[in-house]
């Protein structure tokens, strides 16, 4: 079979970080091909400068057996090549058809040809089992839906080369069935599709091949048929990785965390939470399912004391801490690892061993009134950096310079090292490779068995159903239904999650 694309000794450099060092990858016509690596292995480096936006130091790109320059993603798109980003590049106010047509109009006589235009939209979404709603804004869709959006704009400009960044992040079960459906059918059209994820158990289900990239080089490529997720964890780190989470059953102690009929309603008047209540005890982690947007945000954030409720009582150890501040609830003795690690965790141009300070740079032994013990932040930031296996081991690199998962890995040192009772963990792994997710996995089992009380956040159920002793569903900012063990099948969370099932409140909490 021809190859659609050819990748040949690729090297692209970001001043002195090889990004892609001499790469040579070649994907066959009308297959999935599969790209995997750990965080910072320069996957996503390399498909976008296949799709223009970066230029190669060196190498050469061959699209169907023809040498090409490939300047911009307008060259790509010329080129039959589509990209849809992990962040989708969508503009909410205008609708989904203004989205998939935006740059691509059919006009007669200078004006948009509408009715053309749908036309040759509805043909492609039905062809494609792609159904989305055309009128609709998409502010309004799903992001399973969005997602739909994002393809169909690749298709409708005749693309015939497919680039997906990690397109389940954001969706549930159901939503990851359908799209391997449409990849499928794609597939069976002569699409060729390269899929980049972190998923192994997408790459085995979906690809024809997969290729291991490791610290910008590639470390192996296979046929899946023929590999298995554990030798792929392996190429992928260099070491034998456990893919499963090993921890004893555990009944909760007494509850440390409880949420009575909590409510918030934003400046617009709509309300968000709507009289969630939950209880997190000792020894327990308690898992939050649910399709981001669904209130999940909200509840963490009033939980930390970055919102401050409607109505509704938050009380930790007994003791109220609704409308605290967040340093107030710190003391209190409440953790947080909060899901944008970026704009609430870090400062970025702030060091590590700044950074691992944050919040606690005014209690006694790293600061008094009169100076700051810098020996002290320094000894602590030491000690952090080898317990929570930072890279690089510098506590003077700035926080922008270390990968997503490093960059996590501070975070969870700084939350965990404050000795709190109960720990918010609200997308504990969300872009961070396979070795950092196993690491992190394992933090947080050996704090609830150290007798904490966890609180899991995440979109990833495999991290849902795998870490938590209970699961509580939310959906348009209620629970809607409480598992008292992980024992659940996807499937059927993920129909609670998009509201197909529900169970009154005050049933779930009962149940």
């Amino acid at each position: 079979m021809p190859y659609a694309i050819e990748l040949l000794n690729i090297t692209k450099r970001f001043a002195r970080t090889t990004a892609n060092d001499d790469i040579t990858l070649k994907v066959e016509s009308g297959s999935i091909h599969a790209l995997v690596g750990e965080n910072g292995a320069g996957k996503t480096t390399l498909m976008e400068t296949l799709y223009g936006l970066y230029q190669p130091d060196s190498g050469r790109i061959r699209i169907h057996g023809k040498e090409v320059s490939i300047r911009s993603p307008h060259d790509s798109i010329r080129l039959g090549i589509g990209m849809v980003h992990q962040h989708f590049m969508l503009v909410p106010p205008l609708t989904v058809l203004e989205n998939i047509v935006l740059g691509a109009e059919t006009t007669r006589y200078s004006l948009l040809d509408l009715k053309k235009t749908t036309a040759e939209i509805s043909e492609l979404a039905g062809r494609f089992s792609l159904s989305v709603p055309l009128d609709e804004k998409v502010e309004n869709i799903g992001v399973g839906i969005q997602q739909r959006v994002e393809i169909l704009k690749a298709i409708y400009r005749k693309a015939d080369i497919l680039v997906l960044d990690e397109p389940t992040a954001v969706l549930t079960p159901q939503e990851a069935v359908q799209l391997f459906k449409i990849l499928s059918e794609l597939k069976e059209e002569g699409k060729t599709i390269v899929l980049i994820t972190h998923k192994l158990n997408e790459v085995m289900a979906i690809s024809d091949r997969v290729s291991v990239m490791r610290k910008g080089k590639i470390a192996g490529e296979v046929e899946t048929a023929k590999t298995n997720p554990q030798e792929l964890a392996q190429m992928m780190v260099g070491r034998p990785v456990l893919l499963r989470v090993e921890k004893a059953e555990k009944k909760a102690g007494e509850p440390v965390l409880a949420i009575n009929d909590l409510s918030y309603v934003d400046r617009r008047g709509i309300s968000l939470l709507k009289k969630v209540s939950l209880e997190v005890g000792s020894g327990e982690i308690l898992g939050i399912a649910g399709v981001e947007g669904n209130g999940q945000s909200q509840l963490v954030e009033c939980i930390a004391g970055l919102m401050k409720p409607s109505s509704g009582s938050i009380t930790l150890d007994g003791i109220s801490i609704s409308g605290l501040t967040p340093r107030d609830v710190f003391a209190r003795g409440l953790a947080h690892v909060p899901e944008d690690r970026i704009k609430r965790g870090l400062v970025v141009e702030m060091d590590v061993k700044e950074n691992l300070i944050l919040g606690l740079h005014n209690q006694p032994q790293f600061s008094s009134r009169l100076a700051v013990n810098r020996k002290s932040i320094m000894d602590n930031a030491r000690f952090l950096i080898t317990k929570y296996d930072i890279r690089p081991v510098d506590p003077d690199i700035h926080a922008r310079g270390l990968s997503g998962g490093n960059q996590q890995k501070v975070i969870i040192a700084r939350e965990l090292s404050r000795n709190a009772q109960v720990i918010i963990a609200s997308q504990p792994t969300r872009g961070v490779d396979i070795g950092g997710i196993e690491f992190i996995h394992r933090t947080l089992v050996e704090a609830r068995d150290a007798g904490k009380a966890v609180l899991l956040v995440s979109a990833d159920l495999n991290e849902i159903l795998s870490l938590s002793d209970r699961i509580a569903v939310m959906y348009d900012g209620r629970i809607v239904k409480v598992f008292p063990n992980s024992k659940v099948e996807e499937s059927e969370l993920g129909l609670y999650m998009t509201g197909s099932k529900g169970d009154s409140q005050m049933k779930a909490v009962g149940s």
